[in-house]
């Protein structure tokens, strides 16, 4: 799951973070309103952590324009406001949560969680290619009937190629929704974890489109 933060307090951010990776949050930070909207833009997250006292914008403004764009993705208000006002101004422009500083990182936790929960209710409650089928409420994998154990990163990409059978998944946009910016990647992370899910997979499911990426076809 991957969470952009929207945050101009750099140690705070970093904090976050560190703490969010260990729980299995991909995170990519952004501290000004504007960058993040033009990120947004070109590449979306799967959930939004929103500060609202941005350097360049209101992040009231951030959040209006993020549901001009897409009227479901999800948006956490984190902020040092805590009066009702900003509270209902916050969720009448659109945020799905608000929680306010300082605040209690299990409880940051808990709320990401239920939007990761209303977020796959909201795609794919259940993915069935062939003999794989995947509950993403659950975040299990069942192979031809019984569960399967697989790593955080693999079931990420299992359930990216599964949500996209048929079209071709580049490298590059693997590597973006399973590792954050700057983090380092060895150059055959995707090979490595493509291999893995093999091993646990019927035979061929995962089909390599030579120089492009992965796919997995109709069955």
């Amino acid at each position: 799951m991957q969470v952009l933060l929207i945050e101009d307090d750099v140690s705070l951010a970093k904090g976050l973070q560190t703490s969010l990776k260990n729980e299995g949050f991909i995170v990519n930070h952004l501290s000004e309103g504007k960058q993040a909207i033009n990120s947004i833009a070109s590449s979306e997250p799967d959930i939004v952590v929103l500060d609202l006292g941005l350097p360049d914008m209101d992040g009231n403004e951030v959040l209006k324009q993020i549901r001009r764009r897409n009227a479901e993705l999800p948006v956490l208000i984190l902020t040092a406001r805590n009066s009702i006002q900003d509270k209902v101004a916050g969720l009448d422009s659109g945020a799905d949560d608000y929680l306010a500083k300082p605040f209690e990182m299990d409880e940051l936790l808990a709320r990401l969680r239920v939007l990761e929960r209303r977020l796959s209710s909201l795609k794919h409650a259940d993915l069935t290619v062939g003999n794989v089928s995947i509950d993403t409420r659950a975040q299990q994998v069942k192979v031809n009937g019984e569960n399967v154990d697989f790593f955080r990163r693999e079931y990420m990409l299992l359930k990216m190629l599964m949500e996209n059978v048929g079209r071709v998944q580049t490298r590059d946009s693997m590597e973006s929704k399973l590792y954050s910016w700057g983090e380092e990647i060895a150059s055959n992370a995707i090979e490595v974890h493509i291999h893995h899910l093999r091993k646990k997979l019927p035979e061929n499911f995962i089909t390599t489109v030579r120089g492009v990426g992965y796919t997995i076809k109709t069955q």
